[in-house]
C-alpha cells in the first residue's frame, strides 16, 4: 500500500534476519523494503531511497549498528533509526540513543510491540522497550539546578515529548496549533542541546522535567 511504513531489517544472523522480515510481513500497513546482513549494507539500501524506518541491530560486521545509525540520522536525517538488539546494557543503550537512534527495543519484543515502536518512530515518536525505560530512568538521577533557560511552556512541552507525545497530540493537549508547538521544540531542542527527540527525552530525566503522570 502506498502508505505502509517502508522498513529495512539489519542483522548479520541470516535466520534472525529472514524471520524479522517474515514477522513484519504479517504487520497492517508495514512493508519490508531491504534486508542487510551489516552496517555498511544498511546504510546503502537507504541511500537507495523509499526507506523510512531501519530495524537496526547493534553487533554487526564491517560496520556496526551504532555507526551505521550515526551515518543514517547524519546523512538521512528523514529516516529513523528503531534498534533491535539482545542488548540492553546501559553502555549500548547511550551509544545507540547518542548515535541518533529515535527508538530502542530488546529481541523479546513480540510483534505487536515491534509494530506499534516501527509506527511511533516513523511518526517522529521516540519509543523504548520497558526495560530499556527503566535503566535509562534509573542511570538519570534528577539534577536540583538549571533548566537552560527554558521557558513554563517549553518546559510542559518537553514534558509532552518524554511522555511520547506527537506534535498534534501536543497541540490538542495545549490547545496550540502545530505550528506553534514546532516553533516551542525548536527553540527548546537549541537551548538544551539536543538533536533529536531521543535526546530531549534523556534530558527531561536527567533534569527531573519526566512525568510518569
Amino acid at each position: 500500500m502506498s502508505d505502509a511504513i517502508r522498513v529495512v531489517v539489519a542483522d548479520d544472523q541470516q535466520v534472525v534476519r529472514e524471520g524479522l522480515v517474515a514477522l513484519l510481513g504479517l504487520i497492517d500497513g508495514v512493508d519490508v523494503v531491504g534486508a542487510a546482513a551489516n552496517g555498511a549494507e544498511a546504510v546503502e539500501l537507504v541511500a537507495g531511497g523509499n526507506v523510512d524506518v531501519v530495524l537496526m541491530d547493534l553487533r554487526m560486521p564491517v560496520l556496526d549498528g551504532t555507526q551505521a545509525t550515526a551515518r543514517i540520522t547524519a546523512d538521512f536525517p528523514d529516516v529513523a533509526v528503531l534498534v533491535l538488539t539482545t542488548y540492553a546494557d546501559d553502555a549500548s543503550i547511550a551509544n545507540a540513543l547518542r548515535a541518533g537512534a529515535r527508538g530502542y527495543l530488546t529481541k523479546d519484543a513480540g510483534r505487536a510491540e515491534i509494530g506499534a515502536a516501527l509506527r511511533s518512530t516513523a511518526a517522529g515518536q521516540s519509543t523504548f522497550d520497558p526495560e530499556v525505560s527503566k535503566r535509562l530512568i534509573a542511570g538519570l538521577a534528577p539534577e536540583s539546578s538549571g533548566s537552560d533557560g527554558l521557558t513554563a511552556r517549553e518546559t510542559e512541552v518537553l514534558r509532552l515529548i518524554a511522555r511520547g507525545l506527537s506534535n498534534p497530540e501536543i497541540a490538542g493537549k495545549l490547545f496550540i496549533s502545530e505550528a506553534t508547538v514546532k516553533t516551542h521544540i525548536n527553540n527548546t531542542f537549541a537551548k538544551i542541546g539536543a538533536r533529536h527527540r531521543a535526546e530531549a527525552v534523556r534530558y527531561a530525566y536527567r533534569k527531573g522535567i519526566a512525568s510518569d503522570s
